[in-house]
């Protein structure tokens, strides 16, 4: 989702801010904050947390929007705390309990027979309370109204899923998971399979490709380097380049990315039909995403109007 600000003050910043948003905040309210900050005349964020969870939240700034899609469908990992013996209305800690059921001696065989049959490409059944839209509304505005809503299944891919700690009635996993996964939908699951019910209790969001090992910034240090000046605030944000760290680069010479700035295609002849790349200026600027058609010729995909100082 993005945003412009319509401000007498609001000046063009390119880039990504690896935020690490604060718990009880929701995503579109942490986007403002950072805009507002910012003084950014654009910006959107890649893929909502729920307020209850914290963590990395990449936000984008002007031509850095362009890549929130590619980022949205970019796989991610978890830190999930599930609450056993309770469920909720909402699957997390916001809703009303549904019922309590006394939780089993658990060991650990009995918790990896419970993990096993959820890795993988599974089937999951998203919250009622979620953003999926029907008929043009959120679900979860339908479920406040006290509507009877259901949220169609879904498969979803859980690449890794593996205990990290647990107490008495609770336990601590790492995640790691494909676009649409719900870990509140996860913890559901895993309470039915162990026999007792659970909730997520706590989610904190640890990477998102390409971001493996974020260097994550806080509202309070964007605020202090807002304050330093417009360097200060720069240093903050990663270049374009980074959101396309997994994509192969395609360098190209002066003639070839005067081309690709006018949107004409020119001839790879390195590239293979269905190859996908990020094309560059001799200056460093990500040009656009491409692919190879079935001629051997760069198809663009989306172009990007920097200016040459980024």
């Amino acid at each position: 989702m993005s945003r412009r600000r319509h401000r007498p003050d609001a000046r063009d910043l390119h880039g990504i801010l690896l935020l690490d948003k604060p718990l009880g905040m929701s995503s579109n309210k942490a986007l403002q904050m950072a805009i507002a900050i910012l003084r950014a005349a654009k910006g959107g964020h890649t893929g909502a947390l729920d307020p209850l969870a914290t963590g990395l939240l990449p936000l984008c700034f002007g031509e850095g929007t362009k890549l929130a899609g590619n980022l949205l469908g970019s796989r991610k990992a978890y830190l999930a705390e599930c609450h056993l013996g309770i469920t909720t209305t909402t699957a997390d800690l916001e809703g009303e309990v549904l019922a309590q059921r006394p939780v089993p001696t658990l060991d650990e065989a009995a918790i990896e027979a419970a993990l096993a049959p959820l890795r993988g490409r599974v089937v999951q059944v998203p919250p009622v309370y979620s953003a999926i839209k029907r008929g043009g509304e959120p679900l979860y505005l339908k479920a406040r109204r006290g509507e009877a809503v259901e949220a169609p299944p879904r498969e979803v891919d859980i690449y890794r899923l593996e205990l990290v700690s647990r107490t008495e009635n609770t336990l601590s996993l790492y995640v790691e998971c494909g676009a649409g996964t719900y870990i509140r939908s996860l913890a559901v699951d895993l309470g039915e399979k162990l026999g007792c019910g659970a909730h997520l209790s706590a989610l904190r969001r640890l990477w998102v490709e390409p971001f493996r090992e974020p260097a994550m910034v806080s509202l309070d240090e964007l605020r202090e380097a807002a304050d330093k000046g417009l360097a200060a605030v720069e240093r903050l944000l990663l270049p374009l380049a980074a959101g396309v760290a997994d994509l192969p680069a395609l360098q190209l010479d002066d003639a070839g990315a005067q081309a690709v700035s006018q949107g004409r295609q020119i001839d790879w002849p390195e590239g293979q039909p269905g190859a996908h790349a990020a094309a560059f200026a001799p200056d460093g600027r990500l040009l656009a995403l491409v692919d190879c058609d079935e001629r051997g010729r760069i198809r663009i995909l989306r172009g990007f109007n920097l200016p040459a100082a980024i």
